[in-house]
């Protein structure tokens, strides 16, 4: 349909939020336990599933319809008063969100939020991606930010910024990047001088910033990197500052954004370049130890983002599999397929095509069960009773932020490719929602750490904690499932790839460990062929657990469920072993050419 004073067609999007599969793997992964704590009794599982149903119907209606209007339309800089104006319909929606009491729902009582675990944040958070991915980013940067506060802010700090930016009223930005410093942190130039009154005044300019200027809050929070004049050089001279749109006496800061960029998708989500002259900031946590701050809500972002692979591949997958179960051409090459009254039988009957559409609904599944269980150990680490389970989930948590990150948002691309491919033409157009989704994700493996920094992160610091303590926990983790179903014949078809899995992993991490320290290139030229082997094993160590729920349910969906996992691993599961073929392979034949051979 044509969309009302414009040229462009809107596409129709059945998008359905996946409740059946998230209450599922909420169940598989553990929620019953962490609803157990006593921060959580009132989210018990029946009161978990009714919020998710509920949440989905007020995004559903009020995100979704808006979704393809804001990638058409983009945002809007106004120079004359800098001002960054988003599409007909967004604020309402971000509005008719926040109304509602949802943005809240993962934050502390004590910060005016609902206290819900963050098991079902997220699967609320995916349901928001998928909805509208522009619009998420905006509550997305708050969490984080929130974070980085109740970590490092004072008591009056958190009581000052904390409650407006968890209601909705307020957002959030994370202003870390300049034009010589991205990836890079040590390289910031933008200067915080002291002004003698306990603030301080910042002069600088940041790129890339996300929803730094928009008309959705009455206020934007900036979280800025910048030096004291006594800064030891690079990223030990790093110090946080909150940095308002508008200070607390409601007059205008020195904050403004100077234009904003123009991008390949998220055409709705600002990104903006945003200068700093005499802007008045307030310090957070200790001076020269910013990084600290900094990385609680990098951390929070780059699962955040990781789950923007999932969630297009899941709005991806639908809209395919609606074409596919319309669209006809051509007859099955199976005459008991054959539809006789038709002129010609849909393109689900043709295996490339069920190919394609398994390839995308194994691995997202994959994907839901492996968040659940990091969001399980999110929860376990800030609220079980016994510290030693708090720093094992924190532990592990910590090893699945760069899987997480990198590889969900890899397997989001080719996943939405893959829906491409099965709609043809159509899904190359503005007619179908694939090509947007397709855009929008692109931008996942790159920004919050590009996915080869998350490979290097992975394998040069995540590896080398405690001695290896990190993925000893997860392996002691995936031992451990793979002992639970040991003596049971119909687990030996998932259970033999899985241990081969667990095995090339440890071969693997036990040869980077010997031989990295002789020369840290060879690592850095495989970190992210062993971060797909890493990615893989975990879909593996997914799909056990969820194959272990689904043989308990003795039911329909759980013997589809066992299907989907079959599909997986003599359909998927393969692709690893070429990944540590590769890692094995080193760096002489990449290392080897000369600059002027390029």
């Amino acid at each position: 349909m044509n969309h009302e004073g414009s040229n462009f067609i809107t596409p129709t999007v059945n998008y359905e939020a996946p409740l059946e599969d998230m209450a599922f793997q909420l169940k598989t992964f553990g929620y019953e336990e962490v609803a157990a704590l006593e921060n959580f009794e009132d989210f018990d599982f029946e009161t978990a599933t009714a919020t998710l149903s509920d949440a989905a119907d007020i995004l559903i209606e009020q995100w979704l319809p808006v979704n393809a209007i804001g990638d058409r339309v983009g945002v809007q800089y106004n120079p004359s008063d800098k001002s960054v104006t988003l599409p007909d319909g967004f604020k309402e929606a971000y509005d008719a969100y926040a109304e509602s009491g949802y943005m809240a729902i993962g934050y502390p009582v004590e910060f005016d939020g609902e206290g819900a675990p963050h098991m079902l944040s997220l699967m609320i958070g995916e349901i928001q991606i998928a909805t509208n991915k522009s619009l998420s980013m905006c509550p997305g940067l708050s969490h984080g930010l929130i974070s980085a506060l109740k970590g490092y802010g004072t008591d009056e700090q958190k009581k000052t910024w904390i409650p407006k930016l968890v209601t909705g009223e307020w957002a959030g930005t994370m202003c870390l990047t300049e034009p010589q410093a991205g990836t890079d942190l040590g390289l910031v130039y933008t200067t915080a001088e002291p002004k003698g009154d306990g603030s301080y005044s910042i002069t600088g300019s940041k790129i890339w910033i996300t929803f730094g200027e928009h008309d959705l809050t009455e206020n934007i929070i900036h979280l800025v990197l910048a030096r004291l004049p006594d800064a030891p050089p690079g990223i030990k001279g790093i110090s946080t500052f909150i940095v308002p749109k508008y200070k607390l006496n409601g007059e205008k800061n020195g904050i403004i954004c100077s234009g904003v960029d123009h991008k390949m998708g998220i055409h709705a989500s600002p990104t903006c370049v945003m200068s700093m002259d005499d802007a008045e900031g307030y310090l957070i946590g200790t001076p020269h130890k910013g990084m600290r701050c900094m990385f609680v809500m990098m951390n929070e972002a780059r699962l955040s983002v990781g789950l923007e692979g999932l969630s297009l591949s899941e709005a991806s997958y639908q809209a395919a599999l609606d074409f596919a179960k319309e669209r006809r051409q051509g007859r099955s090459l199976n005459k008991e397929r054959v539809e006789r009254d038709q002129e010609a039988d849909t393109i689900l009957v043709h295996p490339d095509v069920r190919r394609q559409l398994l390839r995308i609904r194994s691995t997202t599944e994959a994907m839901r069960g492996l968040a659940c269980y990091a969001a399980k150990h999110i929860d376990l680490s800030h609220y079980h009773p016994d510290e030693k389970q708090r720093q094992k989930s924190d532990d592990i948590v910590a090893l699945l932020t760069p899987i997480i990150k990198s590889f969900f948002t890899d397997r989001g691309f080719l996943n939405t490719s893959d829906a491409m491919q099965i709609c043809g033409g159509i899904g190359y157009t503005q007619e179908w929602p694939i090509e947007q989704y397709m855009r929008d994700v692109r931008i996942a493996p790159i920004y919050e750490g590009t996915n080869h920094v998350q490979a290097l992160d992975l394998v040069g610091r995540k590896l080398l904690i405690g001695g290896g303590r990190l993925i000893r926990t997860f392996g002691a983790e995936y031992g451990g499932l793979l002992a639970s179903v040991k003596g049971d014949e119909r687990f030996d078809e998932f259970v033999k790839p899985a241990k081969h899995a667990f095995d090339t992993l440890t071969k693997l991490s036990m040869h980077l460990a010997m031989n990295g320290p002789k020369d840290p290139e060879m690592i850095a030229a495989v970190a992210s062929e062993y971060l797909n082997v890493f990615g893989y094993a975990s879909f593996a160590f997914s799909w056990v657990h969820q194959v272990k729920a689904a043989y308990a349910l003795n039911n329909d969906y759980g013997a589809t469920k066992i299907k989907m996992a079959r599909f997986f691993f003599r359909h998927v599961f393969p692709e690893m072993d070429a990944h540590a073929a590769i890692v094995l392979n080193g760096k002489d034949a990449m290392m080897d050419f000369s600059a002027d051979e390029f």
